[in-house]
């Protein structure tokens, strides 16, 4: 593998997963520079973090709301974390509007039935892998909380 071509799928999974350049390059050397087999075992890592982080106690975050283009359909989504300082980083606002767009579209029930279904904008993961990678590049705990769809 070209230096170029390993530099390559680093910056790939960085971008991906947002985990560290130190955990990337070990799954890659893990996985003998095989990007399949490296994002699996850094979805296996993302979920261990996710999972050692659980415990931690959740007591900021944010409301977001979301109203679709037809005005027919909003939803409130409360994302909780662990300190006021990543509750007003840009990427966990944007997380917890992604998942408001989410809640208005699929209209889950409570939030077990939320966290088990395919994320909107991207099938392949759930909800839950999506928050599991935002634990990791973020670094806390991050639970939603109470949800709500209105409909006309």
């Amino acid at each position: 593998m070209t230096n170029n071509s390993a530099m390559d799928k680093v910056k790939s999974l960085r971008e991906e997963t947002g985990l560290s350049l130190a955990a990337i390059k070990k799954a890659l050397d893990e996985a003998g520079g095989d990007r399949a087999k490296a994002r699996e075992a850094l979805k296996s890592l993302g979920a261990s973090m996710a999972a050692n982080k659980a415990s931690r106690q959740v007591k900021e975050g944010v409301v977001e709301a979301y109203i679709h283009t037809n005005r027919k359909v909003g939803a409130l989504a409360e994302l909780l974390c662990e300190t006021d300082f990543v509750a007003r980083n840009e990427e966990f606002r944007a997380l917890a509007h992604d998942i408001a767009v989410h809640i208005a579209a699929m209209k889950p029930a409570d939030a077990d039935e939320l966290l088990a279904q395919p994320y909107v904008k991207d099938p392949a993961i759930t909800v839950q892998e999506l928050i599991q990678r935002s634990i990791g590049k973020l670094g806390e705990n991050i639970q939603v909380g109470k949800l709500v769809v209105f409909e006309l």
